[in-house]
């Protein structure tokens, strides 16, 4: 599989590491309940089809957005992450 960085280029799947739905991008705010915390931390899809993950591009330390197929591994679009929106994926 490769996963096109938008500042390397076309690369092979083993220079990123998979975070997981790119949802975990969106972290609670700091005055979040310990159910916010929770659902954030332990609660996971794991969805058959289209999704949005999240990548972290370990030559250049990138995080990516990457929608993917699940169940063909196709990869139809990747981005950076927004950092304006918060997304930092840390």
């Amino acid at each position: 599989m490769r996963i096109t960085c938008p500042l390397c280029g076309s690369r092979d799947r083993r220079e990123f590491t998979y975070y997981g739905d790119a949802v975990y991008a969106d972290r609670p705010g700091a005055d979040a309940g310990p159910e916010a915390w929770d659902d954030y931390l332990h609660l996971r899809d794991n969805p058959c089809g289209p999704t949005q993950d999240l990548w972290y591009h370990d030559a250049c330390g990138a995080w990516l957005r990457v929608a993917r197929d699940t169940a063909t591994h196709a990869i139809t679009a990747t981005a950076l992450l927004d950092a304006s929106r918060g997304e930092t994926g840390q």
